[in-house]
């Protein structure tokens, strides 16, 4: 049977349905808090109700009367774990914030007690019996709260190195023709994934076994392995489906550690599913920024000076930072360019990744600011930005390996109808609704990182892959097998995938958008090899000689040269010259620029992510163009969004389906940061007051009405071997802007601070 050879690489992959579609509505797919343990206790948490103080005692006395309670452990009984090292400065850990380590309280919502029982409502409500007597200091809660402490970023966190800066702002600034100076703010939000925060131990001997939604199998095995001072080599970590994660099962948080102790100490399964308020406390969130943007320009739109000064919230003991400057500072072409970052400390819990980090909250200040601009100019938002567009960005000068900027926005504008729209503020009606028009630019650094991939196929064509990756909604099956498929010629329906597993080849953490460019990368690579021994099989013994001396010192040999070429591949009759029916493949794959320790990381777990403006002679982003309209009724100044349309470039697509969802998704996500979501903060105690999914406000299906995704053909063949630039973090950068600047539109409004409520509105 004769195979057809691989096609060269397209721009955009078949959009084939999601290889887990059956068992996901099914009900087949296996989460954490589903795996089945023999003979479980159950946990249940006890979370602080004071934001700092200290623990003086605990009354469990009506918490012992609960029948079926096995123990309850606090920071006077707890096995002492060892340190946590943040993982932003090269460890694991979410936070350093240990609870139970002492009586000493840093943040509301910590955990200060477990309680086990025999069953789950045993546990909640011997949980909810316990008593606990503070002495109570008064908290910093946020921004301008007594207490605060602020420094520059750049001292202070290993992810943030500088502050990125060309040329004399001051003087260009003064000297601009035209200038705009605005202030803006974003709220902390929380990633409410629909699938709860959990862990299941169990302890077989010495070893243990965790099931956890996780984004990074590997980071939490090794994490845990160093809280508990065993070697890593004693831990699994099974997940095979993340229930929505958005950063938020990015790295270890504080539980982990705690309830694999508490299995060991019980000589049982320990299974613990925290509560929805817990999730708002035990793990991290997007804290709120501040932003002051400053813009010069000539009167023909060309930017001339551009300063960004950010500040953003965190923890007393964390300098977590996410820094979106190094994109902003970078985005358009402008001469003389000052930025500043600070982090402010206050009395709460450690922040996180959450979906598009770094440019959600500072892309809103500068897509805002240009938007503003435009108006000054009395110029077309798309032309000011058209103006200022460039092939190198302008604090290193590196060249962008591809920037389709332009050609989103005119793809969207076209779908969008954007001539239909009148300039003027207020100039567009349907009765009672005001009309605005608005668009903003989205981008995210094209990011990656070493990967490992074990390919068994055998004569009949079934091929199995084995790759520690993680299936966190966004299609990761479906794409790895898709590749697998198209590099070896076999059918898709005959090719398996094992993700989520620590005992696999090791990926890297399912965050950055590089989940696909990592493991895709590798699949090819490990696809290759196989390639290259079955043409081996079929050469003839004089060319086999001939490939002997290539191999000495000239490079490719003739069967690498035709595994990469797509030379067509007869499998059965390389098969049979091989004498053999299965093939089985190894190999590490690392991206261009890694550092050399890069795969020795892998195997720990530690994030060697490169990219973005990380390269040293090249800059690599995706694109995309993102409108929105917004109908504003001038009575009740209810806000409406009809239509989101979004135009994206991001290399080489491997599947418009899942692509599509993804930035779908994201666009959804970006109206909703614009309009509903924000975690409420009582700064008297500084705890959240909304941490339900009652009062914690995102879309419902009435909230949406059209969202058009457009997927536009790119090829960058300098990023890495797969041509993905990475999308799942583009759809919802600039989405809040472009709101912002189409209830400008409508009403005439600035509006500077997120969410935009109706109350905000004076129309």
């Amino acid at each position: 049977m004769s195979i057809a050879a691989p096609e060269p690489k397209a721009n955009m992959g078949q959009p084939i349905p999601r290889y887990d579609a059956v068992p996901k509505v099914t009900g087949k797919a296996e989460y954490a808090a589903d795996v089945p343990l023999m003979n479980p206790a159950y946990a249940c948490l006890v979370t602080s109700s004071i934001a700092k103080g200290r623990v003086d005692g605990f009354d469990l006395a009506a918490a012992k009367q609960v029948r079926g309670l096995i123990d309850i452990v606090t920071h006077e009984n707890a096995e002492q774990l060892k340190e946590a090292k943040l993982f932003s400065d090269g460890g694991y850990a979410s936070t350093t914030i240990q609870p139970l380590k002492s009586a000493e309280i840093a943040q509301a919502g910590q955990i200060i007690a477990v309680v086990l029982a025999e069953t789950f409502e045993a546990a909640r409500q011997a949980a909810q019996a316990v008593k606990v007597n503070y002495t109570a200091a008064n908290p910093t809660a946020t921004f301008d709260s007594p207490g605060t402490t602020s420094a520059p970023a750049k001292g202070q966190s290993s992810q943030f190195k500088k502050d990125p800066q060309v040329g004399d702002f001051a003087r260009a600034f003064a000297d601009a023709e035209v200038k705009v100076t605005a202030s803006y703010e974003t709220p902390p939000q929380h990633h409410n994934p629909i699938e709860l925060f959990a862990t299941s131990c169990a302890w077989n001997g010495d070893s243990l076994t965790i099931y956890e939604p996780t984004q990074c199998v590997y980071g939490l095995k090794n994490g845990v392995a160093e809280q508990l001072g065993i070697d890593a080599d004693k831990v699994r970590v099974i997940n095979a489906y993340v229930g929505g994660a958005f950063g938020s099962k990015g790295s270890m948080t504080p539980r982990t550690a705690i309830i694999a102790s508490i299995a060991r100490r019980l000589g049982r399964p320990v299974k613990l599913v925290a509560s929805r308020a817990e999730g708002f406390t035990i793990a991290t969130y997007r804290a709120e920024t501040r932003h002051q943007i400053q813009i010069g320009a000539g009167r023909d739109g060309k930017l001339t000076a551009l300063r960004h000064e950010g500040a953003e919230i965190s923890s007393r003991p964390d300098a977590y930072v996410v820094g979106g400057t190094k994109t902003t500072t970078r985005l358009y072409g402008c001469p003389n360019v000052e930025s500043l970052v600070s982090i402010v400390r206050a009395d709460r819990n450690t922040p996180g990744f959450m979906r598009s980090p770094p440019e959600v909250p500072y892309m809103f200040a500068l897509e805002s600011a240009m938007d503003e601009l435009a108006v000054q100019l009395k110029m077309d938002p798309i032309e000011l930005r058209r103006i200022n567009d460039t092939t190198r960005e302008p604090i290193d000068g590196k060249p962008y390996t591809s920037r389709s900027l332009m050609a989103c926005f005119d793809a969207a504008a076209k779908a969008f109808g954007w001539e239909q729209r009148s300039a003027e503020p207020k100039s567009m009606s349907d009765g009672d609704w005001l009309i605005g028009y608005g668009c903003a630019t989205t981008c995210y650094p094209t990011q990656m990182a070493p990967a490992a991939a074990r390919i068994r196929l055998q004569r009949d064509g079934r091929t199995r892959v084995e790759i520690a990756g993680h299936e966190i909604g966004n299609g990761a099956y479906t794409v790895i097998a898709q590749e697998a498929a198209e590099r070896l010629g076999v059918p898709f329906e005959k090719v398996t995938v094992q993700l989520g597993d620590s005992d696999l080849p090791p990926a890297p953490v399912a965050g950055g958008s590089n989940s696909t460019a990592s493991t895709c990368s590798a699949v090819m690579m490990v696809c290759d090899q196989i390639r290259q021994r079955l043409f081996k099989a079929l050469m003839p013994k004089e060319s086999l000689i001939d490939e002997a001396k290539e191999t000495i010192g000239l490079g490719q040999t003739p069967s690498t040269q035709a595994a990469n070429s797509g030379r067509p591949l007869d499998r059965e009759k390389a098969f049979d010259a091989l004498g053999f029916g299965v093939i089985e493949e190894y190999g590490e794959w690392k991206p261009e620029g890694a550092p050399v320790d890069a795969l020795h990381a892998m195997h720990q777990g530690k994030m060697r992510m490169v990219g973005g403006s990380e390269f040293k002679d090249k800059i690599a982003y995706a694109f995309g163009a993102e409108f929105v309209e917004v109908r504003v009724n001038r009575w009740t100044h209810e806000i409406r969004v009809p239509r989101l349309v979004g135009a994206f470039a991001a290399g080489r697509i491997m599947n418009p389906r899942t692509a599509r969802s993804q930035l779908m998704g994201g666009l959804i996500w970006g109206m909703s940061a614009a309009l509903h979501e924000a975690t409420e903060l009582d700064e008297r105690h500084a705890r959240y007051v909304n941490d339900n999914l009652a009062d914690y406000l995102v879309p419902v299906n009435a909230d949406i009405g059209s969202v058009e995704v457009i997927l536009l053909s790119e090829t960058d063949d300098q990023i890495d071997p797969a041509g993905v630039k990475g999308l799942g973090e583009l759809g919802n950068v600039g989405t809040n802007a472009a709101v912002c600047n189409a209830i400008f539109h409508a009403t005439g409004q600035r509006i500077r601070k997120l969410p935009v409520r109706l109350e905000n509105l004076d129309v």
